[in-house]
């Protein structure tokens, strides 16, 4: 668990989730999400909603921790390449600033599990 206080890590929606912050520091988040019954699509895999929201969470903790937590940032786009399909256990997202300007920030993750890419996206956040 990162050494950050539980409400700049958090959201009642990441917990709904149940998004588990590792670590968070210097443009880069990494977050973990355990596959549950409530995150399967009808076939029974990782639902590709899930798995985006946790992409999206990490890419935002990687902006905050990027220009402060003091300052807000939102998505103003994200595209995700889904490359496998998940039915048990969980992922890890990884996600890095790649450019934080005065306006925007640019983000880049991955997903893994175990060794194995599961998605990749990048993003556009908007500071506010």
């Amino acid at each position: 668990m990162t050494d950050l206080p539980e409400e700049l890590t958090s959201s009642a929606f990441s917990q709904l989730l149940g998004v588990e912050p590792l670590s968070v520091a210097d443009g880069e988040a990494r977050v973990r999400l355990e596959l549950t019954d409530p995150l399967r699509n009808r076939h029974k895999k990782l639902h590709g909603g899930a798995l985006f929201s946790l992409i999206d969470i990490a890419m935002g903790l990687a902006c905050s921790s990027a220009h402060g937590f003091d300052q807000g940032s939102v998505t103003l786009e994200c595209k995700v390449n889904y490359i496998r399909a998940i039915d048990q256990g969980a992922v890890i997202c990884v996600a890095k600033v790649l450019h934080s300007g005065r306006r925007t920030l640019v983000v880049e993750a991955q997903v893994h599990q175990d060794d194995k890419l599961v998605a990749t996206a990048q993003g556009t956040f908007a500071r506010v």
